[in-house]
């Protein structure tokens, strides 16, 4: 490695003012430059040799130590997935709400075409159908019209579960097939909560199935995960929940 060919001694002395410097040659790899600090009498004499170099680094004896944890508990890996709850609701169509309406953007009559709206608002059930738990709300947007087949929306709502709070979801919604989309939040009980939700559609546009998958939220409360009722379009709230009696229903439910 080339490094700077000169060298300086210099001299210090703290009992006099002058500075003296004295060059010198030095080897080709390093350069040196040694200060002699001469202290009061009552002090002892100390000198200090200091290796240096311009362009190079002198190698320097390396030493490795091992360090042990003390800690009886390890750190958590945080990769670990996070668990998984899964929550089963009914959403029905009662014919009560006015729901859904139909706006026709695209300005074509008795074709879907992409751009037309359909905001919608239907009462929601436990997946055992033995409790109203509220109501969905939201909008979903004409992508794409499949004569003979059905429509595909781009769709973005939430779920009202009263005093527990919502959860908000957006994704692709087909009325010819099952589908999923993401959680993107909510609140309550449910704040901070991740996934996804399962769509299955039973009856086109007036009974729908959903399984969520929620991460990151505690445990839900027992009345919200009865066993869920097998999916069917024949399916129907009990009489108790369909008419919201006491304990029949969660508190505050959304209406």
């Amino acid at each position: 490695m080339a490094c700077s060919s000169s060298a300086s001694r210099i001299v210090i002395s703290s009992s006099s003012s002058s500075v003296k410097q004295v060059h010198n040659s030095c080897p080709a790899q390093s350069s040196f430059m040694q200060f002699k600090l001469t202290y009061p009498r009552s002090l002892t004499h100390q000198s200090f040799n200091l290796h240096a170099t311009t362009h190079c680094i002198s190698s320097v004896p390396k030493r490795s130590f091992t360090c042990t944890s003390q800690s009886n508990n390890p750190i958590p890996s945080t990769n670990e997935p996070s668990r998984v709850q899964e929550l089963y609701v009914y959403e029905i169509n009662e014919l009560d709400r006015g729901s859904p309406a139909y706006l026709r953007l695209s300005k074509k009559c008795f074709i879907n075409s992409l751009g037309d709206l359909v905001p919608f608002s239907n009462k929601l059930y436990s997946g055992d159908l033995q409790k109203r738990v509220g109501i969905t709300a939201g909008i979903c947007i004409l992508i794409q019209h499949k004569p003979m087949k059905g429509d595909r929306y781009e769709a973005v709502y939430s779920f009202y579960f009263g005093d527990y709070g919502h959860i908000s979801v957006q994704g692709s919604y087909l009325t010819y097939k099952d589908t999923c989309l993401a959680v993107t939040g909510g609140s309550g009980i449910f704040e901070g909560v991740s996934g996804q939700v399962k769509l299955k559609q039973l009856v086109f546009p007036f009974k729908l199935f959903y399984t969520f998958y929620l991460k990151g939220i505690e445990d839900l409360p027992g009345e919200l995960m009865g066993k869920p009722v097998r999916p069917s379009p024949f399916v129907h709230p009990s009489p108790m929940a369909k008419a919201c009696k006491p304990g029949a229903a969660v508190a505050n439910f959304t209406d």
